[in-house]
């Protein structure tokens, strides 16, 4: 399907995607007829938005929550209210059974979210309805496994198509992410590398080179948690990761406080991504609505803490 080329031209010349347009389809005896309008939000790439923000001299603030916990009729609204209350991009992690990378907060939330009968499925629908909505592009965190299930192209096309801008794969090397990476590439989606404190600077280098979006870089050795402190080596990888590229630097795994998002910006890194305190305040309260307002509530702060 093919909708006004010019005005897709223009929007992706601006760091826009397919989220500006919305098509209709009306099937007619003599074949199919395409009518195209303007959707109410146009979205940024990730790489767009970033770069929009190191020229405005702010830093990024990326949220992390996990599809289905406790519904996803509520991780719907959470988006939404995460959207409103100033992230500049969204992850959002898609429940697995063997979460490698995940802490004991995120597994915890992937396992309630499998027991609501959670799946890819239905997590791309979901995106589907509430992504036109959406200011801030979406990253969807995703295992290899139910990738490779599906079809590297075929995972791609539905989820650019729901309306994903960027994709995490934390359980494969940078070796691995070639064909992936081509997959993404054809239908708009940018694929995002991890890099660890444990990365030797010259492999950092490859991967901040390959990376899109931004470099995601992982505070802690080990897997996602709340902690109560920062690592001061973050620093020196914020520093280290600064003198191989010009990409953006965005700093996750244990980040819970607004002292956190404070610490990780006067550092200089451009983006602070809080995950497991937020799906832990979404997931532990009583209700959906509390949960809801607990989790919005912890999100201002942290945005607050972000020039």
């Amino acid at each position: 399907l093919q909708c006004s080329e010019g005005s897709a031209a223009k929007m992706q010349a601006l760091g826009c995607h397919g989220r500006a347009m919305q098509c209709r389809v009306a099937r007619k005896a003599a074949g199919r007829q395409v009518s195209c309008h303007a959707a109410a939000v146009a979205v940024k790439s990730v790489s767009g938005r970033m770069a929009e923000l190191k020229t405005q001299g702010k830093v990024a603030f990326i949220p992390f929550i996990v599809a289905g916990d406790p519904d996803l009729n509520t991780t719907a609204q959470a988006l939404l209210r995460l959207d409103k209350a100033g992230a500049d991009v969204i992850e959002l992690g898609v429940p697995y059974s063997d979460p490698l990378a995940d802490g004991p907060v995120i597994q915890g939330a992937a396992t309630r979210a499998l027991e609501q009968g959670t799946s890819l499925d239905k997590v791309i629908a979901m995106i589907s309805t509430v992504s036109p909505s959406l200011k801030a592009p979406l990253v969807l965190f995703t295992y290899f496994n139910p990738i490779l299930r599906r079809g590297m192209d075929k995972f791609c096309q539905q989820i650019a198509t729901a309306g994903v801008r960027g994709l995490l794969v934390p359980d494969i090397s940078l070796e691995d992410t070639v064909e992936i990476r081509a997959a993404c590439a054809k239908h708009g989606v940018e694929l995002i590398l991890l890099a660890t404190p444990t990365t030797p600077k010259a492999r950092m280098a490859k991967i901040a080179q390959a990376s899109q979006g931004f470099v995601y870089l992982v505070s802690v050795t080990g897997v996602t948690g709340v902690k109560a402190e920062m690592s001061t080596r973050v620093e020196g990888l914020v520093e280290l990761l600064h003198t191989v590229t010009d990409k953006s630097v965005a700093v996750g795994f244990g980040v819970s406080t607004p002292e956190h998002a404070k610490q990780i910006v006067s550092w200089g890194a451009e983006g602070v991504i809080c995950g497991s305190a937020l799906v832990r305040a979404l997931g532990d309260a009583k209700s959906p609505a509390e949960g809801l307002d607990a989790m919005e509530s912890l999100a201002r702060s942290l945005r607050a803490a972000i020039p």
